[in-house]
């Protein structure tokens, strides 16, 4: 919910944003304002999560928002911060793209930088999780019903130990990611495609104040380590996580595509990665025939055989 206007303590600037001078604020504005509108196991998930929506009463807080959209020209001058050899290169093309995700070329560097930001911390967690698996490492208590994690763990590789999963497991997480994805795309303040920061996560406060109390901390910066800190060093901490982000990426899908054909990947020959059979792309095995079409997609060999 927004004002219907600027209070006494609010002044417009010349770019046309509000900023709030509390010595000016009067009981004519919005009233009481409020704080700010993997946590992930790559293989299984047994605490319940609890998100939810903010209920109608809660109000959205005013922020200064910069709606500046990005363009191919802040990509090239970023570009070369992240790699001062390589520079920008973008052999797709995808940065001159009009409507490829969104109404202009703008939008569409928006959706970009955002699910580069977004598959950068996954892989990041991905990798690290791929290392701990692979050593043996895990919860000394069950999972669920009986199966203990040593279970998991005994079944092999880490795309293994995910095949292990119970269906209900696999279930759970998807639905945890789903409410995550869905709270990040609706409770911004003001979306990654219309001027809004790439890679910014909502945070759940709107949730805790609501009564429920819960999730206690929020996924961006849950330990508020970042507030002390100077522009100059969260834009070098942002560049820092794009590298390593990207670094991570390549190293999962190395670790996947040697565990799938050994000796595909050069320097990881000797690694000891464990081997994998099962289907890389498929979230589901075996063991979850009861998730419709399962059965039939296991069945199916392409025109070019099996992988």
């Amino acid at each position: 919910m927004q004002c219907a206007g600027p209070s006494k303590g609010m002044r417009p600037t010349l770019t046309g944003s509000l900023h709030w001078n509390p010595a000016r604020e009067t009981r004519a504005g919005c009233g009481a304002r409020h704080g700010a509108a993997k946590p992930i196991k790559m293989l299984a998930l047994s605490p319940a999560v609890a998100l939810g929506f903010a209920p109608a009463g809660v109000v959205s807080p005013v922020r200064n928002v910069d709606v500046r959209m990005e363009t191919k020209a802040d990509l090239e001058a970023m570009a070369g911060k992240l790699n001062p050899v390589v520079k920008f290169w973008d052999p797709l093309q995808l940065a001159d793209a009009d409507g490829l995700m969104g109404q202009s070329n703008a939008e569409s560097i928006g959706w970009l930088r955002h699910a580069e930001i977004k598959h950068g911390r996954i892989a990041m967690f991905a990798f690290v999780g791929y290392c701990v698996q692979s050593n043996g490492i895990y919860f000394p208590w069950d999972l669920a019903n009986g199966v203990p994690y040593a279970d998991i763990a005994a079944a092999g590789s880490p795309p293994a130990q995910w095949d292990a999963l119970p269906t209900a497991a696999k279930w759970q997480i998807f639905f945890f990611i789903a409410g995550l994805e869905l709270w990040s795309e609706c409770a911004m303040d003001k979306h990654y495609m219309k001027g809004g920061k790439p890679g910014a996560f909502p945070s759940f406060a709107p949730i805790r104040d609501s009564g429920l109390g819960q999730p206690p901390f929020d996924l961006f910066d849950p330990f508020g380590f970042s507030k002390k800190k100077t522009p100059e060093q969260k834009e070098r901490g942002l560049l820092i996580e794009l590298n390593n982000g990207r670094l991570a990426q390549i190293g999962i899908m190395g670790f996947v595509s040697e565990a799938k054909l050994p000796g595909a990947v050069p320097g990881l020959a000797g690694a000891n990665i464990a081997p994998y059979d099962g289907e890389v792309m498929s979230p589901w095995a075996a063991g979850d025939v009861s998730v419709p079409l399962v059965k039939e997609m296991l069945t199916w060999v392409g025109p070019w055989g099996s992988i």
